[in-house]
């Protein structure tokens, strides 16, 4: 180990991560996260760091090393790193028909297992082991479920977290959840440019520079968390559309309430104050994910929650997804809100919301932080020939959408559906 630097070029910041979990200065955190521009050496120096601290902490030991897919994960991190680890004198046997890396060094031997998260159902691959710590790779590329999951599974004394990523939309939950709370998660939080990298000639630093431009520029060759083009609420904007506290001009003289029930799906319910000037403000929300919590709702308790959310409101009427029938039912037999079937034409709605949205006649309150997450994360469908948002991150867009198109007049003015597919 010590002569590690003498047959490998590093730099400062790529031995700090080497070395992060023994130096005096932060070996007191439980994990690390790295982020940062494509080709900036995050990613070999992080996983080489995790299985060296994994060999010379603990013997006997299992631990996780994730990513999107087995396959890639086998290409990216585990192919490039078994001829570094050899070198430093560990045994590495690869058991593919299990996907485990039984790895020795000395007279310690650990098991390492291999995991993709791919989608939602993946967290059940990992549930049950008990890990000494995990390593994930692209940790952007996973769902939410499946990493709560694997760091749930991270209870031996001394086990520690390690997050590799490069950056991706600013309300993506892990830049949200993770970097933005990395101190008070005490996780150590490092960012990398080009620079880090010494590998890279300064001739292919400046074709990196040429290569992208906008968005893709900020994300892959600065390191910046940066939205894309092809959100379908482009228009949408913090400074113009997002207050603290309620205008002082805003008059409101009615009360109203969106929905879109999900029992799997997330379930967004907006509270609008409708002014007499013609502006709508979402006031508050509820907004709930069963696949964050593992705990699905009944329809009374979701009803609880609405109930909840009007306490101390005179509601004028609840606008509802047409298709949550039970739901509606749920509401109805309560007596105690009038419910109404919304109006689902999608493009319409969109259509819609957007003419609100130029006229600065839809605004959010901070507190709606799910709203305004979605409003960066909504997009066209990429692979459809016709004008198709994704379905995903659409809920609180759905019940936004139900809200304009039953209480909204106006607000249709010209917007352009087709979008560059680039």
């Amino acid at each position: 180990m010590a002569n590690l630097s003498k047959r490998y070029r590093f730099s400062k910041k790529q031995k700090l991560v080497l070395n992060w979990w023994r130096r005096s200065d932060t070996k007191r955190y439980d994990g690390i996260i790295c982020d940062g521009a494509v080709r900036s050496g995050k990613s070999f120096c992080m996983s080489a760091s995790f299985f060296i601290w994994a060999m010379t902490r603990f013997s006997d030991g299992c631990f996780g090393v994730c990513g999107k897919t087995i396959t890639s994960l086998r290409r990216n991190v585990i192919s490039p790193l078994i001829p570094f680890l050899t070198k430093l004198g560990m045994t590495v046997k690869e058991h593919r028909s299990k996907n485990t890396l039984t790895v020795s060094l000395g007279r310690r031997t650990n098991v390492f297992h291999l995991f993709g998260g791919k989608d939602e159902g993946s967290a059940s691959l990992i549930q049950g082991v008990t890990l000494c710590g995990i390593y994930l790779d692209e940790v952007v590329l996973m769902p939410q479920s499946f990493v709560q999951q694997a760091v749930a599974r991270c209870s031996v004394s001394g086990s520690k977290l390690w997050f590799n990523c490069n950056p991706d939309n600013p309300f993506h939950w892990f830049k949200t959840e993770w970097i933005d709370l990395a101190e008070k998660k005490n996780i150590l939080y490092l960012h990398f440019s080009l620079d880090d990298n010494p590998s890279l000639s300064p001739d292919i630093r400046r074709r990196y520079h040429t290569l992208y431009t906008g968005a893709f520029y900020e994300r892959f060759v600065l390191g910046l968390w940066s939205a894309t083009s092809g959100n379908v609420y482009e228009n949408f904007s913090q400074e113009r559309h997002v207050f603290d506290i309620i205008p002082a001009d805003a008059k409101i003289v009615r009360y109203a309430v969106s929905c879109d029930y999900g029992t799997v799906n997330p379930s967004s319910f907006g509270l609008w104050g409708i002014c007499s000037d013609g502006r709508a403000l979402r006031l508050d929300e509820y907004y709930y994910s069963s696949r964050l919590t593992g705990i699905q709702r009944t329809d009374e308790e979701h009803y609880a929650g609405l109930e909840r959310l009007c306490e101390g409101y005179d509601i004028e009427a609840v606008i509802c997804d047409p298709s949550a029938r039970s739901f509606i039912e749920c509401i109805s037999r309560h007596g105690k809100f009038s419910v109404i079937p919304a109006k689902n034409d999608v493009l319409n709605g969109i259509r819609k919301v957007s003419g609100l949205l130029s006229e600065n006649r839809l605004l959010f309150s901070s507190k709606c932080k799910d709203a305004i997450r979605e409003f960066y994360l909504y997009r066209w469908d990429e692979r459809c020939k016709s004008d198709t948002p994704v379905k995903e991150n659409d809920h609180a867009m759905d019940d936004i959408r139900y809200f304009a198109a039953h209480y909204m007049d106006g607000g249709d003015g010209f917007f352009a559906l087709s979008v560059d597919r680039r």
